[in-house]
């Protein structure tokens, strides 16, 4: 006889305005089961999932928890029904401890005091069964990445939730940590817990799920069973068609186009750093979030000014703290953050295609004003080039999805065709054919002739494209060695401050 679901999708369907978000999916989750879920970008996964935990109400359909319909819209009816969410960027407070991170919200406002005795017993309870190795009175601000999504299941687990989505959860995780998270679910597994994973990252998908539903612009177009399945399909149907990831070919590399000599910052987020990126060359730079990446990429994008030492590009002095004149001098920019930083929402498409370079004679009439025409003519062309899925140059930028907002961006940054790019995680939370296609725009930058800093935090992707790899660690930069000289075992002992080779990570 079959078992009941613990969750059931029924006919669930979303619409924004004309947009049809999630069109009568159906689908289900059973008890102790990791099931994936995937698809491309703006596919319909996490609408999907904030209808789950309330945080939007169907147009159409329902949403049962162990046979029963779910109040829709309500988090805390979600909450109680034992749905547990975390997400790909944490909530948590670091001026508090991990223990008062746990139990915030889920004591009475009219109690007179917290039962921080019962409390710390049953999270220590929790720790000591999964594995979740943590110190209860350690402030957040102390942990490292991994500790702190250790605190982000903690918390759902302490809400007794018996099925858990997370969203992208290896993001900003090292190899190790990753391993850890993963036996961490085969442990909640046995122990009963239900879990959707969602991630980009198919290998991991067939790692650690029982079953994978796949999303395409907002239907459901297959449900498989893991141990039947391989990459290449997966891609296939998330995707709808093959999908091929562009391959590094040997170029031999020409003279240097960034020089760092001893660069650190007085914050002390960059100790020294010493690099060199040529031309025709892709050097990447590995690390966990928090290490000095963000410091980096603020100095060669110009937002830095206050460091020491000498950054030369071209030969030439660099325009440190001056983001217009950098990009004036051969820098392509493509932020980490996309949305604070790579764009600005509320404005149109074309806008956003020509703010790095309004000022030139080709976009402006008498120097002061946008010649508006021309501005939208090329953004048309851009949008062609780049593939970029959008009602037109005059849509606004906030209802791109990730991988479209990321290729207008890609197409800012490489249609001047800049000696020098920094492509600072330039796939982060993108699906296999963005991901492809971002990739094979790099790599057709380097074949012209730029130099290119890739920074991420993804191993396959630095090891299948970059020339040599560096490891940053609390400021310090390691040398940049062929890829063929690292593991990727190796690159994350140094990600965590530990190397086998004596190297100051």
């Amino acid at each position: 006889m079959a078992t009941q679901p613990v969750i059931e999708f029924r006919s669930v369907t979303k619409r924004f305005g004309t947009l049809t978000a999630n069109d009568r999916v159906s689908l289900s989750l059973d008890r102790g089961e990791v099931l994936a879920l995937l698809g491309e970008n703006g596919a319909g996964k996490t609408t999907l999932m904030n209808i789950l935990f309330g945080h939007y109400r169907a147009d159409e359909g329902d949403v049962l928890v162990d046979g029963r319909a779910l109040e829709p819209g309500s988090t805390r009816a979600a909450i109680d029904a034992g749905v547990g969410m975390v997400h790909q960027h944490f909530t948590l407070a670091d001026n508090l401890t991990v223990l008062d991170n746990i139990t915030l919200g889920t004591e009475s406002l009219w109690s007179l005091r917290q039962d921080k005795k019962r409390a710390r017993s049953k999270l220590d309870a929790m720790i000591e069964d999964y594995g979740l190795y943590v110190d209860p009175d350690a402030f957040v601000s102390e942990l490292s990445v991994g500790e702190r999504q250790r605190v982000e299941i903690l918390k759902a687990l302490y809400r007794d939730a018996r099925i858990l989505i997370l969203d992208e959860p290896t993001a900003v995780l090292t190899p190790q940590e990753a391993e850890q998270l993963f036996s961490t679910l085969e442990s909640l597994r046995r122990d009963g817990l239900a879990v959707i994973f969602i991630s980009h990252k198919l290998h991991e998908i067939l790692a650690v799920s029982d079953r994978v539903s796949v999303l395409r612009r907002g239907a459901l177009v297959a449900t498989v069973e893991t141990r039947t399945a391989n990459r290449e399909d997966l891609a296939e149907l998330m995707v709808g068609e093959a999908v091929v990831r562009p391959k590094l070919k040997p170029l031999e590399a020409g003279p240097p186009v960034l020089e760092m000599d001893k660069v650190s910052t007085r914050n002390g987020a960059l100790q020294e750093v010493d690099l060199t990126v040529r031309a025709h060359e892709i050097v990447g730079i590995a690390g966990v979030a928090g290490n000095g990446q963000s410091a980096l990429a603020d100095v060669l994008s110009g937002l830095e000014k206050d460091f020491s030492g000498q950054v030369l590009l071209n030969a030439q002095p660099f325009s440190a703290g001056n983001p217009r004149n950098v990009v004036a001098s051969g820098v392509g920019r493509i932020p980490e953050d996309r949305h604070s930083r790579g764009m600005v929402g509320d404005m149109e498409i074309w806008e956003n295609l020509i703010s790095e370079d309004v000022r030139t004679a080709a976009m402006s009439k008498s120097g002061f004003l946008i010649n508006r025409s021309a501005a939208i003519d090329r953004t048309r062309r851009q949008i062609e080039e780049f593939d970029v899925r959008c009602e037109g140059p005059n849509a606004p930028t906030k209802l791109l999805s990730g991988g479209n907002m990321q290729k207008l961006i890609l197409a800012r940054a490489l249609s001047r065709n800049p000696s020098f790019i920094l492509a600072n995680q330039p796939v982060r939370g993108l699906d296999e054919g963005a991901i492809a296609f971002v990739q094979g725009r790099l790599l057709a930058a380097r074949a012209r002739g730029a130099a290119i800093l890739l920074v991420s935090e993804d191993l396959d992707e630095l090891m299948s494209l970059s020339d040599r790899i560096a490891v940053i660690y609390q400021g310090r930069l390691s040398e940049a060695r062929p890829g063929s000289e690292r593991t990727i075992a190796e690159l994350g002992l140094m990600m965590a401050g530990q190397s086998d080779r004596g190297e100051a990570a």
